[in-house]
């Protein structure tokens, strides 16, 4: 018999906060974490604003000593997780067994900061002085190793990499581990620190990012006829999962419950989103969680702010909802928190289990003048009270790889 799966913990590190209270708040009030760029020196980069973590103390986390032994994906990582843990009051030596208790957390790109850094060294001192740390702290799958180690789970341990799905693919897969009996609990979601100059670098000679330099808050503006790109975001969202049993027994509280997961591939283009392929994927999410379009209240929309990934996106949900598609709210939190990457699923899996407990629907921010081509209801500026029972989260990433999950109030 499948297990039932439900959340009953939330982490989260972002440019809007890391107490999660302090962060749905901010959220709801429509707020922007998009500021210049002053990590790093932009100045022949076209792109110059990012959702930064200005205050970030890896030493909260950790010993100093092993901090400098991560790269800083795998910092914001533990973090998140730290605090999902905290927020599901969960000890997994006293609560559980660790033997059933996994992580997945996934990431995009890795250690980009380490690889950089390292590079250089190597260019100017020769690789006898690359760091013995080098390896451990660049590769994606450090982060779920790491939270592993800390945290003594010894479950299944493993790492997505689907670039931008990344996040929303860990959740899934976890929820699939819990729900076919071989796990009881899992650790998941995304981190992603690509604030770097060959990060910025090579995302502006795609030209995917925005150069709305002179008004930062402003820049991201999903479904809005001014967009002209994303905006790099960092940080990392982490959910607890767990059966419904489990979470019953150590009377844990409970924000939701996943109820389907649908994956697809474009087979199309590396970077041009495909209608179709994230048509079936959300068609898949529908058709696992056993129920009809018109059942979903609310869509936490992938939303990049990319002239071209809106209108498909869009244009995917009416295919798939048919006439309910303008009878749902959409939204795009990217435009208060930037995007992610690897990490966008997890923070908007955190966003949407707190829009369900919660009965608000967060705004999409910057949409001045809806796209002709974007015509649904995406709830523009101001937050909406809404009671939500059921809502659906995507994402989508470069290589044509697509990720949706959908969410039950309990």
């Amino acid at each position: 018999m499948n297990q039932r799966v439900v959340i009953t913990g939330l982490g989260v590190m972002s440019s809007l906060g890391s107490e999660l209270e302090a962060f749905w708040d901010n959220i709801l009030e429509g707020k922007s974490g998009v500021s210049n760029i002053e990590s790093i020196d932009v100045s022949e980069i076209s792109t110059k604003i990012a959702a930064s973590i200005k205050d970030f103390n890896p030493e909260k986390y950790m010993e100093k000593k092993e901090a400098r032994k991560m790269d800083r994906f795998v910092q914001l990582a533990i973090a998140a997780a730290t605090h999902a843990l905290e927020d599901s009051n969960l000890n997994i030596q006293e609560d559980a067994d660790p033997e059933r208790v996994g992580v997945i957390v996934g990431s995009g790109v890795g250690g980009l900061q380490t690889w950089e850094e390292q590079h250089t060294i190597l260019q100017k001192k020769g690789p006898k002085r690359v760091s013995p740390f080098f390896i451990p702290m660049m590769i994606a799958n450090m982060a779920s190793g790491q939270i592993s180690i800390r945290t003594g789970a010894k479950g299944p341990n493993t790492t997505p990499v689907t670039a931008c799905a990344t996040g929303t693919h860990s959740i899934g897969d976890s929820y699939k581990i819990i729900q076919r009996g071989d796990a009881d609990i899992m650790i998941c979601g995304g981190a992603e620190a690509p604030i770097t100059l060959i990060g910025m670098a090579g995302f502006s000679s795609l030209r995917a990012m925005s150069t709305r330099n002179d008004e930062p808050e402003k820049a991201s503006r999903p479904f809005d006829t001014g967009r002209d790109g994303f905006v790099m975001g960092e940080g990392s969202g982490v959910l607890i999962l767990e059966s419904y049993e489990h979470a019953i027994k150590r009377n844990a509280k409970i924000y939701g419950e996943i109820i389907g997961y649908g994956m697809s591939g474009d087979a199309y283009h590396i970077t041009d989103p495909s209608p179709d392929g994230a048509e079936r994927c959300m068609k898949n999410a529908l058709k696992d969680a056993g129920i009809e379009p018109k059942d979903v209240d609310y869509i936490n929309a992938h939303g990049t702010s990319t002239p071209v990934g809106d209108i498909s996106e869009t244009n995917a949900i009416k295919n798939t909802f048919g006439k309910h598609a303008y009878e749902l709210a959409v939204s795009s939190t990217k435009s208060m928190t930037g995007h992610l990457l690897g990490a966008a699923g997890g923070i908007e899996a955190v966003i949407t289990g707190l829009t369900i407990k919660n009965g608000m629907i967060p705004p999409t921010i910057n949409l001045d003048n809806q796209d002709p081509d974007c015509d649904l209801d995406y709830v523009a500026n101001v937050a909406r009270k809404t009671d939500v029972q059921i809502a659906l989260s995507n994402s989508f990433g470069f290589g044509g790889h697509n990720a949706s999950i959908i969410m039950k109030k309990l």
